[in-house]
């Protein structure tokens, strides 16, 4: 049993796409929480020593290999400091933060380039420009999305990324031209709508329709660097992304488990970029908000 077990992990690691997608969103559902998988190595070496079985401690080492092909280079050390780099902070502030001074005073003492926010609610607006305004003057607030940013912002504009369905009042996305040390930068700030898992399966078709819409805003981007800073609601790994990830830079360094703040078991708060490397990614301890958050190191060309 461990053996079968073992060959079913790997199975699983290696082709997750493999799992079905439709109904329920398996697929989805898996990998969102992919890395965890390696759990089943220690606990399947452990099944293996006790049974005395050979085939069975050896049956291990083929999730141990597809977890390190997949995940081992998020454990490496990143590059030193570049001359061309940017700091990026991607904070969910959650609409239901009762310290937004503080969480404010949080997101700015990590000293980022541009600091992006979701679920930012009206009332709050001024708590957060009273505390970021001195150190970044440059700001931009759409919906319930906003940048702060070190340097001149231009052309901010809202994105329509609302999925089809919603009849109310829905503005998630916003995008500006930053005038950095290194030349124009486009930054995304988005918020995906968020998947729901109950006795159906996982809820994701809103999530998926938003991030199909946002990949094509990021074709009709004329060429150059483009950094997204979103509360994605899902892993790089899920399919449902792909629209991004297809399109888009991932972290290449760091785990960054950010949601839910008590027990971080997933990364939904991501960092991408066109025509720049995200060199690495690693969490804050936590504010006010239900998420960590985020920083990266943006290299740019």
């Amino acid at each position: 049993m461990p053996a079968a077990l073992a060959l079913l992990a790997a199975l699983l690691l290696t082709f997750p796409g493999s799992v079905p997608n439709a109904g329920p969103r398996l697929g989805s559902l898996l990998e969102s929480f992919l890395p965890w998988l390696g759990l089943a190595v220690p606990v399947l070496l452990v099944a293996a020593l006790v049974r005395r079985s050979a085939l069975a401690a050896a049956a291990v080492l083929l999730p141990l290999a597809a977890w390190g092909a997949l995940f081992g280079h998020l454990l490496l050390p990143g590059p030193g400091p570049q001359p061309r780099e940017l700091l990026v902070l991607q904070h969910n502030v959650s609409d239901e933060n009762t310290d937004p001074v503080g969480t404010a005073r949080a997101m700015a003492a990590a000293g980022p380039d541009l600091i992006g926010v979701q679920e930012l609610l009206p009332e709050a607006v001024e708590s957060y420009r009273r505390t970021l305004d001195p150190e970044y003057p440059h700001h931009a607030v759409r919906g319930t999305v906003a940048l702060w940013s070190e340097h001149p912002l231009r052309d901010v504009t809202a994105l329509d990324i609302k999925p089809r369905d919603l009849t109310e009042p829905w503005n998630r996305g916003l995008r500006a031209a930053v005038d950095t040390p290194h030349g124009e930068v486009v930054v995304h700030v988005v918020h995906l709508p968020s998947m729901r898992l109950g006795a159906g399966g996982l809820s994701s078709q809103r999530r998926d329709e938003s991030a199909a819409l946002l990949g094509r805003v990021i074709d009709e981007e004329t060429p150059g660097t483009v950094i997204l800073l979103g509360d994605l609601n899902g892993a790089t790994e899920d399919r449902g992304l792909a629209p991004l990830t297809d399109r888009l830079n991932v972290p290449e360094r760091g785990f960054g488990f950010s949601f839910p703040v008590g027990l971080p078991v997933a990364r939904i708060d991501q960092v991408m970029a066109r025509s720049a490397t995200v060199a690495d990614l690693r969490t804050l301890p936590a504010t006010g908000s239900d998420h960590l958050p985020v920083t990266a190191r943006i290299l740019l060309p």
